[in-house]
């Protein structure tokens, strides 16, 4: 009923009609999402309720206002500091006005996406002491909202729901199924059908894979689908175990736990009600070692379709059967239409880390086409008869002949986890790529299961670089990375621009004939879609690595990026990241047409202090450097190269030699670092200890060289891409 008075008058019956109707299309709580809504998503194009918008995850935005035309005109409109300076990889959600993120140790953030004014910040406290449990920092991709909830997968293996309004916890549940392994969780949830998708983390630790579904409401689980089998003495679990145990061999990979976790990519279909699940690697990574090398090992780096609401097996596609180099299928899936053979087709499309791109039929897994996007030496190509690749045992094959093989694509891939996008006007697909190979070496004695879970339990040797500066600055310059505009009916790229190294941040694609992607060496970036050409950036204050999102408010349209260095590449490959040139800066980047606000820049960081004298002898100091390649370089770098994510061990100061046993034993909570109390004797630690005062000295005498690594790139550098600014 309308009220009058001196202060309010009697609406038109035509606005006064359009504003009941807007009252009863208006949200009833916070996050008033379901699956009828995601499903009509295009006609609300303002908000972004799923991870990849859409259940197909296109990540393309049919928002306009910010066009080819105006670009340029992009200014910052407002930035959000979170309170960790460590990777940021979320895809934030907006639902009504309101954004929800994450940030390191996956703490959420509620913020007001008109001006990103915090209105609740939720921190699920997750055990820091297992950080070490994590093989590629202390990410989170993000959140799922349903009925007035968000959703967030804990980095400790724990999934919650926290109340959209008040960012309270409503119900916690812990996914792991086994405690005394390593199972974590970094990937976004997805809601599908009042069911709440996770899978986890851990391969690499010696896990179990497994994709749960919990009901949305109480947390209660509703199925769970396993990726790899169980102790072949037990019955399997289901007919997808009963298909796979037969493509495993003895019985190692029960201590092992097999692998296959599926720790990022899903997408849904709903006239099918299939979920598509993507499969990671085995553990170990050696074949040898996990299977004998016999079999495919169902269902490592694969593609697998189920059931939404029961979990039942539907179909396979494997990538690369019995992986043997961590091609990983987790990476992005996408569902289009497109004309194959003069027909539309369904499709599923992914590039997953072994370097082809695939385009399957998403109805039965029949493999379409597949090509590669970048060099591959490890496969001649894919036989299109069988789906199989069409392995080189020469140039990839490291456990037949115990030879050292440099591989390429290596563990990082030809694209990793940054989400690739797909635009429907240009019918293009725009990847993140990598360049980059890593030597393989089989192990000639069988590895035994450490007790001690922060250790990479690989079953080889891999390594990318030999010791020094000199050494690392060449192959630092082997690797790069590169965004492809690929052609999936063609099997071809449209256009391509490089960048100085890999890990550049997912793409976004919108109806504005727009592209957008943050780098690693700190920018963010506006392409045409059709041509690549360049048409906006500016610099980001910290590599950016997350896939950004358009948004509207108010009718305002909003692009938003979250920046912030981190992640595997930073941490392992520390003296490669410095290639980038970034600090970790980790903040909230949201930009508007004429925006006008000032980025926030990290402050310079501190020189390297004088080091203590080297007391050991060369014995003592090479034992060190085994010790901490084995314990300590998933963290603070190979070679003692930090990326500036984590502490710089060369860099140690007086009181923190003072104190090198102290921190070893008693870890660092506040920083996720474990005691290593019951893996290294005193006398080990001090071994480690010496390592790290003669990586120190190294430093300082080759600090010239090192200085190529860390100068950050100029605004307008010609290593950056290939279309200047116009």
């Amino acid at each position: 009923m309308n009220r009058t008075g001196p202060h309010r008058r009697p609406l038109p019956h035509a606005l006064g009609c359009l504003a009941l109707a807007l009252a009863c299309c208006a949200p009833a709580y916070a996050a008033d999402v379901d699956g009828k809504r995601i499903i009509a998503a295009d006609q609300e194009p303002g908000n972004w309720m799923s991870h990849g918008r859409t259940y197909d995850e296109q990540r393309f935005s049919p928002l306009k206002a910010i066009n080819q035309d105006n670009v340029n005109q992009l200014g910052l409109a407002w930035s959000y500091k979170l309170d960790l300076d460590r990777g940021v990889e979320a895809t934030p959600i907006v639902v009504d006005g309101v954004m929800y993120t994450t940030g390191p140790f996956s703490v959420v953030y509620a913020l007001d996406a008109r001006n990103g004014k915090l209105l609740w910040k939720y921190d699920p406290q997750s055990d820091r002491n297992r950080a070490g449990e994590a093989c590629c920092d202390a990410v989170n991709r993000g959140v799922a909202v349903w009925q007035g909830k968000v959703y967030v997968g804990v980095l400790d293996g724990r999934l919650e729901a926290i109340d959209a309004k008040t960012g309270k916890r409503v119900w916690s549940v812990d996914t792991r199924s086994d405690h005394k392994r390593s199972y974590t969780i970094t990937g976004a949830p997805r809601v599908v059908n009042g069911k709440v998708i996770i899978g986890n983390g851990g391969a690499e630790y010696g896990v179990r894979g497994y994709v749960t579904a919990y009901d949305a409401e109480t947390g209660k689980q509703a199925w769970r689908f396993f990726t790899v089998p169980g102790d072949p003495k037990l019955p399997p679990e289901d007919k997808a175990m009963e298909i796979a145990s037969k493509t495993w061999h003895g019985d190692a990979f029960v201590e092992w736990g097999g692998g296959g976790t599926a720790w990022d990519s899903f997408a849904y279909d709903p006239e099918l009600n299939l979920l598509y699940i993507g499969v990671g690697n085995g553990s170990m990574w050696d074949p040898k070692w996990r299977s004998q090398a016999k079999g495919d090992n169902l269902f490592l780096s694969s593609i697998v379709a189920v059931n939404a609401d029961t979990g039942e097996y539907a179909w396979h596609y494997q990538t690369t059967p019995g992986d043997a180099w961590d091609f990983t299928a987790t990476q992005h899936m996408i569902l289009a239409e497109l004309p194959i053979d003069g027909k539309q087709r369904k499709v599923l499309m992914q590039a997953p880390k072994n370097g082809f791109f695939y385009v399957l039929d998403r109805a039965t897994g029949e493999l379409l086409s597949a090509k590669n996007i970048v060099p591959v030496n490890w496969a001649k190509g894919i036989d299109m008869k069988t789906g199989r690749p069409i392995l080189d045992d020469e140039a990839a094959a490291y456990w037949k002949d115990g030879k050292r093989k440099l591989v390429t694509p290596a563990f990082w891939g030809a694209h990793d986890w940054h989400p690739m996008s797909y635009n429907p006007n240009t019918g293009l697909v725009y990847i993140p790529a990598h360049i980059m190979s890593a030597y393989y070496e089989h192990i000639p004695d069988a590895p035994k299961r450490n007790p001690f879970k922060s250790v990479y339990q690989l079953g080889l040797r891999t390594g990318m670089m030999p010791e020094g500066a000199e050494g690392l600055l060449e192959m630092a310059k082997t690797w790069s990375g590169k965004l492809i505009a690929w052609d999936p009916v063609k099997q071809a790229p449209a256009w391509e621009v490089p960048y100085i190294t890999i890990f550049n941040g997912g793409t976004l694609s919108t109806a504005g004939n727009l592209v957008f992607e943050g780098s690693a060496d700190g920018r963010v970036i506006a392409y045409a879609a059709d041509t690549g050409k360049k048409l906006w950036e500016s610099p980001a204050a910290s590599g950016v690595m997350a896939a950004p999102i358009s948004y509207s408010v108010d009718g305002e349209q909003y692009v938003t990026f979250m920046a912030g260095w981190g992640g595997a590449f930073s941490t392992f490959a520390g003296a490669l990241s410095l290639r980038a040139g970034v600090q970790p800066f980790s903040q909230v980047l949201t930009y508007k047409l004429g925006g006008n606000a000032t980025l926030r820049e990290p402050a310079p960081p501190a020189n390297a202090p004088e080091p203590p004298p080297l007391t050991a002898d060369a014995n003592a100091v090479a034992a060190g450097a085994a010790l901490y390649d084995g314990n300590c370089s998933q963290c603070h770098g190979i070679h003692a190269v930090s990326g500036g994510v984590l502490p710089d061990l060369r860099k140690l100061s007086a009181e923190k030699h003072q104190m090198f046993l102290g921190i070893l034993y008693g870890g660092r909570v506040p920083d996720g670092m474990p005691s290593f109390a019951d893996n290294l004797k005193p006398e080990q630690v001090e071994q480690v200890h010496q390592y790290l005062i003669k990586r120190a000295h190294d430093l300082k005498r080759e600090g010239s060289t090192w200085q190529q690594f860390s100068a950050k790139p100029a605004a307008q550098s010609p290593l950056a891409d290939n279309h200047p600014q116009e």
